[in-house]
């Protein structure tokens, strides 16, 4: 049997600059499929009850996985993606559905619209610069 994974809090993930994040989470909303390169990419909104975040699909990713999968990340990564941070499981990591429409979630803080910058006094950390936004520009809540 495997030892239990430690699951992070999304809004953790980025103070502590890992790259080996371990978190589950539910998908809230997904964009439109395109393409970069050969391979196809989609971009979505995810959240836990901590935090949401812009969560990066790519290949099978983008089919597989709709609103309201809980999904179980781990061994993912953060990154920059048109100066924006986003999430995902990159080419060591792993994400799948665990269940679906049962997670209690907030959508903000959105860690995707705060601007990152390195802790002065730690390279090994992040610190919030200024929040662009407090909800996601790109999937714009209901009003």
């Amino acid at each position: 049997m495997e030892p239990e994974t430690t699951l992070q809090p999304l809004k953790n993930i980025v103070p502590a600059a890992q790259n080996n994040i371990n978190a589950k989470f539910i998908l809230l909303d997904k964009g439109r499929v395109t393409l970069e390169g050969q391979y196809k990419t989609c971009l979505a909104l995810v959240a836990d009850e901590t935090a949401a975040v812009h969560f990066q699909l790519w290949g099978d990713e983008c089919d597989v996985f709709e609103p309201g999968d809980i999904i179980l990340l781990t061994n993912g990564i953060f990154s920059y993606s048109r100066n924006n941070l986003v999430l995902r499981a990159g080419k060591r990591g792993k994400a799948e559905k665990v269940g679906e429409f049962t997670l209690a979630f907030v959508e903000t803080p959105n860690l995707s619209e705060i601007r990152w910058a390195p802790d002065p006094n730690d390279s090994k950390k992040y610190v919030q610069q200024a929040v662009v936004s407090p909800h996601s520009r790109i999937f714009v809540p209901p009003r």
